[in-house]
C-alpha cells in the first residue's frame, strides 16, 4: 500500500434535506442518494508524488441508500494534473491504497460497481467555509452553487454544523444549501436547494489525520 495524505477543502451537495440523514444513521430523505462534490487540495502526496494544488470532483448516484450498493460513479480530475498526479488521485478517489472503510471515497467506490470513464477537465472550485458559500463548475459535467441556510421567517443567514468525532470524511461540517445542474452522463434531477456540507479535508490512507 502506498501511503498518501491530502489537506484542503470539500463542497458536497446531495439530494437530501439540509442536515442529511446519513450523518445521523438514518435513511435518506427521499429514499435514494445522489451527490456531486468537488475537492481542492492545498497540500498532499501519494508516495513521492506531490499533490499540492490539485483538484478533483465526482458525481455519484445510488438507487437506494448508499449502503445497499449498485451505485454509479464518475470521477473528474483537473486537466492540469500531471500523469503521475492523475494516477495518484484516481487511486485515492477509488479507494485504492486505503484501509477498509477509512475514507468516504473507499465507501463510495465499494458501493458503486458501475464506474464510468474518469474525465480530465478543468475544475473551477471556490470554497468559503466560514461564509458557507461556494461553487463547482466542470464544463459538460455539472455545476453546483452553494449558499448559506436562511431563516424562513426573517430571511437572515442561519449557521448550523455537523460534528462527527468518529467520521470518515470530516470532523466539523458547515451546513448549507446548494443546487446542482448536470450535463454529463449521470443526471442528478433532484439536487435542488438541498443539503450541502462545506468542510476541511484532512485525509490519509488510514483515515482522518490529526484532530480536525
Amino acid at each position: 500500500m502506498t501511503p498518501w495524505e491530502v489537506h484542503g477543502r470539500e463542497l458536497g451537495n446531495c439530494n437530501c434535506a439540509p442536515g442529511c440523514p446519513c450523518q445521523f444513521m438514518s435513511l435518506p430523505t427521499y429514499g435514494s442518494c445522489e451527490a456531486a462534490a468537488g475537492f481542492e487540495f492545498d497540500t498532499g502526496h501519494f508516495g513521492d508524488v506531490d499533490l499540492s494544488g490539485t483538484r478533483t470532483a465526482m458525481v455519484v448516484k445510488w438507487p437506494g441508500p448508499i449502503h445497499e450498493g449498485n451505485g454509479t460513479m464518475q470521477i473528474i480530475i483537473d486537466e492540469s494534473a500531471t500523469p503521475e498526479q492523475r494516477e495518484a488521485l484516481h487511486r485515492i478517489m477509488t479507494g485504492e491504497d486505503t484501509e477498509d472503510m477509512a475514507t468516504m471515497w473507499w465507501v463510495f467506490s465499494a458501493m458503486s460497481p458501475n464506474k464510468l470513464e474518469t474525465l480530465y477537465k478543468p475544475i473551477d472550485i471556490a470554497v468559503d467555509i466560514e461564509g458557507r458559500r461556494g461553487h463547482i463548475r466542470v464544463p459538460g459535467v455539472f455545476e453546483t452553487e452553494a449558499q448559506p441556510l436562511t431563516n424562513p421567517v426573517t430571511g437572515a443567514e442561519h449557521r448550523a454544523r455537523i460534528d462527527l468525532p468518529n467520521g470518515f470524511e470530516f470532523r466539523i461540517g458547515e451546513v448549507a444549501r446548494a443546487t446542482t445542474r448536470t450535463s454529463g452522463a449521470i443526471d442528478l434531477p433532484n439536487n435542488r436547494d438541498s443539503h450541502t456540507h462545506i468542510v476541511e479535508i484532512h485525509l490519509s490512507h488510514k483515515g482522518i489525520t490529526g484532530t480536525h
